[in-house]
């Protein structure tokens, strides 16, 4: 009789500790989850952003369409891109094109005044925090979901129910690494 209740109760701390990593699992899951819808409204702020900086831009600097199609371009490819590597490099892209269009108020001294092109590049320096900011939750929440999921026992109950890594929101070109300097 007492074989009978020490099987049963390593049974139930059994299925206690599986059901817990379980939920950690699950819960850990819906934090990366959570954390990438952060950044996808960060990133559709800013997207909203650049045609009102570009219309801005355009009235100053008719001269320089090249530069304003590379902005619109490099904006729909973010807004098109899918998946975290996809989005990483799309957004990269974009930054390299707004560089330009920022480069762009030195040649135009009336644009570096305009009132409007000031407050729009205060909001998107605002929103480039909160990416940055979003960017770094989400990759710290993907490192305690990564970790979780890959240290025993915890990678036993992952493997039988398919919990699968997820990848960094990394910057992949060296110079975007560098925060944009803007001068005005």
């Amino acid at each position: 009789m007492l074989a009978l209740i020490i099987i049963v109760a390593v049974i139930v701390v059994v299925v206690l500790v599986f059901v817990s990593i379980y939920n950690g699992l699950v819960k850990l899951r819906n934090r990366v989850d959570n954390a990438w819808s952060q950044i996808d409204v960060q990133l559709k702020r800013r997207h909203d952003l650049i045609p009102n900086l570009v219309e801005t831009v355009k009235g100053y600097a008719k001269h320089e369409q090249e530069t304003l199609d590379r902005v619109i371009q490099a904006r729909n490819a973010a807004m098109n891109a899918g998946g975290v590597a996809a989005t990483a490099q799309a957004e990269n892209m974009l930054t390299g094109a707004l560089k330009s269009l920022f480069a762009l108020s030195e040649a135009y001294p009336d644009l570096k005044a305009n009132t409007n092109f000031l407050e729009l590049q205060e909001e998107l320096t605002s929103t480039e925090d909160r990416v940055a900011y979003s960017r770094q939750f989400f990759n710290d929440t993907v490192l305690k979901y990564n970790n979780k999921i890959q240290t025993i026992p915890s990678n036993i109950v992952a493997g039988m129910f398919n919990f699968a890594v997820r990848e960094f929101f990394e910057v992949e070109e060296p110079e975007a690494r560098n925060a944009p300097k803007i001068q005005f």
